[in-house]
């Protein structure tokens, strides 16, 4: 049964990355903490082909790259849907940490990084996505999915005030909340917001 649970948690990992030491590095990094890397590229092009190709789990592409630059890259994958982006510079520049956030970019590293960077990297950025993914499922139009993403988050931000939740425990607190009350996650958030404004936040079950 063991096995079987890894084999579920093993998540494929493409690296898009020019210089090969650091692809090496990277690379080496995942692997020794349990991902799997399924592709390499060198450039942003090859980066997008293969992430359409191989659908990974997640794409981390450097910033700098040939052909394509990695932000170009990460609006491609990112606006197609197919994985969340992590975005590798040697800057953190805040204009440039814009720069990736508006092209999709779940999370950023900056260069040099240890492995002790790399592992919540990759957590908030699976974290965020799958975040995203599910208050998609619950509205179609662009609009009331910006406006419920602003609720929920500040929601997340009430509970982790209040009850020293990391930000994932709250958002799963509200998905799980709506799912055992029959509403909407909206609907919880902006109980949570009423609740907290009054003083009074129910509290959450363990």
């Amino acid at each position: 049964m063991a096995e079987t649970q890894t084999d579920v948690e093993r998540r494929r990992v493409l690296i898009a990355e020019d210089e090969a030491l650091i692809r090496l590095d990277l690379a080496e990094m995942l692997v020794e903490e349990g991902y799997e890397v399924v592709g390499e590229a060198g450039d942003g092009e090859t980066a997008v082909r293969l992430a359409e190709e191989l659908k990974p789990d997640l794409v981390i592409l450097d910033i700098k790259m040939p052909i394509m630059d990695g932000l170009a890259a990460a609006e491609r994958i990112a606006g197609a849907r197919i994985a969340p982006v992590i975005i590798l510079t040697a800057f953190s520049q805040r204009d440039l940490v814009e720069r990736a956030r508006a092209a999709g970019a779940m999370a950023y590293l900056v260069k040099p990084f240890q492995k002790s960077d790399l592992v919540p990297a990759v957590e908030i950025a699976l974290s965020r996505y799958s975040e995203i993914a599910a208050l998609e499922a619950e509205v179609a139009g662009l609009t009331d999915r910006l406006e419920i993403r602003k609720t929920v988050e500040r929601a997340k931000g009430a509970l982790m005030t209040t009850y020293g939740m990391t930000e994932p425990q709250a958002f799963k607190w509200i998905q799980r909340t709506a799912m055992d009350h029959r509403m909407t996650m909206k609907e919880v958030a902006e109980r949570i917001l009423a609740e907290t404004a009054g003083g009074e936040v129910a509290q959450p079950a363990s």
